[in-house]
């Protein structure tokens, strides 16, 4: 009487594709291997005083926290606290900004 419902054929066409699908997904993750670990960023920025840090500067365009933050690799507010102090010393000077961020560029 019951029994267990034959499947149709484009129902086990869909289960197929379904099993290759998995099956290609194990193989890329296989093929991707260990993922890259992340260096953890410094909390103490670099001296604002020294000529090797100001040189660096200069080589860029535009100085934003986030551009500084990715070349010397430390914290954005390591960065904001970095150009804040070369503001005071003259270094570099406010183009605009507002509370969220600021751009500067070296004079």
């Amino acid at each position: 009487m019951g029994g267990k419902k034959k499947i149709g054929l484009k129902q086990m066409e869909r289960m197929q594709d379904k099993k290759d699908t998995e099956e290609k997904e194990k193989k890329k993750k296989e093929k991707a291997g260990q993922p890259k670990e992340k260096k953890p960023s410094a909390v103490v920025p670099p001296d604002a005083k020294s000529e090797k840090v100001v040189g660096e500067l200069k080589r860029m365009h535009v100085l934003t926290p986030y551009s500084v933050a990715t070349r010397f690799n430390i914290r954005i507010s390591a960065a904001k606290d970095l150009l804040d102090q070369l503001q005071e010393n003259g270094a570099i000077q406010l183009v605009s900004g507002n509370h969220n961020i600021k751009i500067y560029r070296v004079d």
